[in-house]
């Protein structure tokens, strides 16, 4: 109450205002969050009527898939197992099938070998008896030849994971969608092929097979590529095309529209790919949509990847969208085989060929438009802020000179855009000052810490412009206030920050980038705010809180798709902050840094909007003190929490690296530790303490300091993935145990004498024995010296890897059948020594390895292996 006295009638005004403003983006936050899990969605239970999609048959399959076999990794047994379970549940839905359907099902095994880019990194690929499950559906009426429609999905899982989300909720997404077809009585016009592919986390190698190998491949007149990189919440488009027409059916046909043409623009950022690759850019150019589970990334990759995190309702959003988004592409006469898509002028329909704008309003509705209305569109705002000033001018000739209008229009424009670079910048600052005395990330497992940190200081920067320059006008000489009047006018504030949203929404269309729509969104409702103002000024007095009201009124619907989009935005962000390794000292600062960068630009995007006119209640130095005290104090409190819990795990990679020679012999073993996050371990060590005295006889407070660092070629087996952890430190493991299992490790060695070629290159010939390992996920080879060719990817080598300190070098990744030997060449142009280095990765683990796993804090996810290494001179 002695704060309440303290306070002049204008800020205790603004403060009502600061607190109805917050209780109004609460409202929506809560809104955009309901949305987001999918809670307005209802479930279908298992015995639903069996023409409609049902979530709790499709999560039955999940079940099976996650909990009722022995793990879906390459290498595995529970691999085939659920194969076998995937080609059983189609067998009996082709039994289903009335008589006006033909249902095909098929088991491809699949080879082959190619060179690709992959975050950022050149590698070549070898793959043999990879599995591949195919259904094919059409009328009795079809032809082999006619244009299908595709749907995948990948039933491989990432090393130590049950894969309920990636992507067992794919698989049984397909497999419901599958068995609604058949039982709908539907007969589609056009036929659809199943996809469920076996080696995708080894790559992308099942849709390579399907696409090089496979007799319907240039069927293929559409595609739909189901992935997830969480377990549920918002199905994102995050990728469509080539062209616009997989958007534009999308559109129209979505139950729940999630699809936003910015997901486009920033997916090449995030380190990863999908089979949607394969398909629509490197071995096709097909049609397609690349739809993804977004929420959830916290188990991602994690053995928390279980049935119990799938999100409800979810997979009922999916199922509905796919199977009506299936029929629009089946009915489609844009569906064309490939032949005829190579014949079509792309000049007939140039919308077909180019990204459209469109996003979904909170799943409701989509907005859609093709790029040559953007172009009109989005460029609207721009010519209509520089046309402003004279009409500004015309209505009060005289009032004021030209240029001091001009001028005042320009200084709003530059007063908004420093509130929304200081909008971000203070959130930036005091992460980094957080972090002077605490760890970070302590928002991690409670991700409303991060907002109630960062948005408050954002807004005081947001604020901070209007409060300077009032102070700076107060100081100005009275033969300048005719001037400073339109200055410091709402009105100029108003169209300075309009021509700000209005040049940003330019800008993006010009970079052909598709994100633009929020901007212009923006633009549209700031002038309707602007007419309710207006006439709100006119019903009440200027000075009134009412009239404020009604421009925020008018712009609601556009701030809450901001908080919307923007929510979901820092969500993500915020989940997958757990997989960014960088080595230090940036990797400390990069997860707090990018989270208050992108909470800061959110509050701009969701605020910034209704400052130019609300600032006038807002900026009040009381006002501001009170933002930069609530940050204070919530820096001080959420330094108080741990950052990790079961719902939000820590990475930690332990390997056991065994260092083989000859095939039967080991020269040293150790543990290699790498997180993937921005607490070290160290951290680990120090809320763990008998990990560090299980691996540093008794020494509970080791410091990491003091280990041997883990040098980058110990983690071949995990290359290129490798290259986005963060390697900390090597400890000695013991070597008896392996002895005891292995009766013979992995062995590179001539398979035949050398040849000698025309032109002077010598060829090896190499015979690659995978020993007795039982679980191989993978064998990467890393070759140099002077290689000129070999058998792999058609005998062409990929552009090299040039590591700082070593030779150019190449690398290739073998995975498939271990009990068979690999056998290839080498060609060098020159008697210098090829050098192979082989590393082999081998899921099971020594008795001694799986202790000190389950030495690991339960807020961990240990993923452990064995990592074979041995060096070869030919």
């Amino acid at each position: 109450m002695a704060f309440s006295r303290r306070l002049s009638s204008g800020e205790a005004t603004g403060f009502k205002f600061l607190f109805s403003v917050a209780f109004l983006y609460a409202s929506m936050a809560a809104i955009a969050y309901f949305v987001l899990h999918m809670k307005h969605i209802s479930p279908l239970p298992f015995d639903a009527p069996l023409d409609q999609f049902s979530e709790a048959r499709a999560v039955e399959h999940i079940r099976v898939l996650s909990e009722e076999n022995s793990g879906r990794q390459e290498g595995r047994p529970g691999l085939r197992e659920a194969a076998t379970y995937i080609k059983t549940q189609l067998e009996m839905v082709k039994e289903r099938a009335g008589p006006n359907l033909r249902v095909e099902v098929e088991e491809a095994q699949v080879d082959g070998s190619f060179s690709m880019m992959f975050i950022g990194h050149n590698i070549s690929l070898g793959y043999r008896n990879h599995t591949n499950i195919l259904m094919r559906i059409s009328s009795m009426h079809s032809h082999d030849k006619d244009a299908s429609v595709l749907m995948n999905a990948h039933y491989d899982s990432p090393i130590n994971s049950p894969g309920a989300g990636d992507c067992g909720s794919c698989v049984a997404s397909l497999l419901e969608i599958a068995r609604l077809v058949v039982d709908s009585g539907w007969a589609p016009p056009r036929p659809i092929i199943f996809l469920f592919n076996g080696a995708e986390e080894l790559f992308m190698l099942g849709s390579h097979g399907f696409m090089t190998q496979h007799k319907l491949k240039d069927t293929v007149g559409a595609f739909i590529n189901l992935e997830a990189s969480g377990t549920g919440g918002i199905d994102l488009v995050c990728q469509s095309g080539p062209g616009s027409w997989p958007s534009n059916v999308y559109s129209q046909a979505a139950v729940y529209p999630m699809a936003q043409s910015s997901a486009q623009d920033i997916f090449d950022v995030f380190p990863g790919d999908t089979d949607y690759r394969m398909f629509a850019e490197d071995y096709g150019d097909i049609p397609g949509l690349d739809i993804i589970f977004l929420l959830g990334g916290y188990y991602y990759h994690t053995s928390f990847d279980t049935i119990d995190r799938i999100i409800p309702g979810s997979m009922q959003a999916r199922g509905e969208n796919l199977i009506s988004v299936l029929k629009a592409f089946t009915s489609s006469s844009k569906l064309k085989v490939a032949s005829e898509r190579k014949s079509l002028d792309v000049d007939v329909d140039s919308d077909n060929f180019e990204r459209a704008v469109l996003f979904d309003y909170l799943t409701s509705f989509m907005v859609y438009y093709p790029k040559r209305v953007a172009m009109v569109l989005h460029n609207i705002p721009a010519a209509l802020f520089l046309f402003a000033p004279f009409f500004l001018y015309m209505r009060e000739p005289g009032t004021h000179p030209f240029l001091s209008v001009f001028w005042a229009f320009l200084k709003g424009f530059i007063h908004h855009t420093a509130g929304i670079l200081l909008g971000v910048i203070f959130p930036v600052l005091f992460s980094v000052i957080r972090l002077l005395f605490a760890n970070p990330m302590s928002w991690f497992a409670h991700s409303y810490l991060a907002f109630l940190m960062f948005i408050p200081c954002s807004v005081f920067g947001l604020l901070l412009p209007r409060t300077i320059s009032d102070r700076v006008s107060h100081c100005q000489s009275f033969s300048s206030k005719k001037i400073m009047k339109v200055e410091t006018s709402d009105e100029a504030r108003f169209w300075g920050a309009f021509g700000l949203y209005a040049f940003v929404t330019s800008a993006y269309f010009f970079a052909g980038l598709g994100g633009g729509f929020l901007t212009f969104v923006i633009c549209v409702s700031m002038l309707l705010g602007w007419i309710a103002f207006c006439f709100s000024v006119k019903s009440f007095d200027y000075d009134s809180i009412k009239s404020p009201m009604f421009y925020v009124i008018a712009l609601a619907p556009c701030l809450l798709y901001s908080v919307y989009f923007g929510g979901f935005l820092a969500l993500f962000l915020i989940e997958k902050t757990g997989m960014i390794g960088v080595p230090p000292p940036f990797g400390f600062y990069l997860a707090d840094v990018a989270v208050a960068a992108v909470i800061g630009l959110v509050t701009g995007l969701c605020m910034g909007p209704i400052i130019p006119i609300c600032d006038r209640w807002l900026a009040k130095s009381s006002i501001l003190k009170f933002l930069l005290h609530f940050t204070v104090a919530m820096l001080a409190v959420s330094s108080q929490f741990f950052p990790y819990s079961k719902d939000a795990p820590k990475r930690v990679v332990l390997q056991h690296t065994v260092f083989s020679a000859g095939g039967n012999e080991i020269t040293d073993s150790t543990y290699d530790l790498a997180v993937v996050d921005s607490n070290s371990m160290e951290f680990v060590f120090k809320h763990a303490p008998e990990v560090a005295e299980k691996l540093h006889a008794g020494s509970p407070s080791f410091p990491l300091g003091n280990a041997e660092v883990s040098p980058q070629e110990a983690w071949l087996a995990l290359f290129p993935v490798s290259c986005v952890v963060t390697k900390n430190g090597r400890f000695p493991a013991k070597v008896n145990k392996i002895l005891e299992r292995y009766s013979h490790f992995p062995l590179l060695k001539t398979h035949k004498p050398p040849t000698r070629l025309e032109d002077g290159t010598r060829r090896v010939h190499l015979e690659l024995s995978l020993g007795s390992l039982e679980e191989i996920w993978v064998t990467v080879l890393n070759i140099t010296g002077p290689l000129s060719g070999w058998s792999f990817a058609d005998g062409k080598l990929p552009a090299p890897e040039l590591p700082e300190g070593g030779p150019p070098s190449y690398l290739l990744r073998l995975s498939g059948n271990s009990s068979e030997k690999w056998i290839f060449w080498l060609e060098a142009n020159s008697e210098e020594e090829v050098r192979v280095d082989v590393a082999v990765l081998d899921q099971r683990l020594d008795e001694e390895t799986r202790n000190l796993k389950s030495l690991f804090p339960g807020w961990s996810d240990v993923i452990a292996y064995t990592s074979f290494l041995s060096t070869y001179f030919f």
